[in-house]
């Protein structure tokens, strides 16, 4: 179980693109309610597989925004569990030629948790 109310409800999506676009917008408009519901960890332990696995998308995410807003970015996000072994690309339909310039391009954020996403897909206006 997640534990944050927000990326729980987020992660219970049917849809998992329009959890993202609402994570973005969370973010994108400092939701100082959801910003402040991050600063308690989450434990990683209690998770289930695909939990970890959208964890660890989300996080490269929302370690992101922090950091381009000037906000802490709380340990729990950084941890070693939330990282792939193979790279992970958003959006999935990508030549190889896209996949190695992102894998340039995207910051460390995204680069050390080895997930990779167009910074055009998820600029948010």
């Amino acid at each position: 179980m997640i534990g944050n109310n927000y990326l729980q409800s987020l992660f219970a999506y049917p849809d998992e693109d329009t959890g993202l676009n609402q994570l973005l917008e969370l973010l994108n408009s400092k939701d100082k309610a959801f910003i402040k519901s991050l600063c308690t960890p989450v434990d990683i332990s209690a998770c289930n597989d695909a939990e970890l696995k959208y964890l660890t998308k989300v996080s490269a995410l929302i370690d992101y925004y922090l950091q381009i807003h000037g906000i802490d970015v709380p340990r729990w996000l950084r941890n070693e569990k939330l990282k792939f072994d193979k790279p992970y690309y958003f959006p999935k339909r990508i030549s190889d030629f896209e996949k190695f310039k992102l894998q340039y391009t995207n910051p460390s954020p995204f680069r050390a948790r080895n997930v990779y996403y167009d910074l055009n897909g998820i600029e948010r206006i």
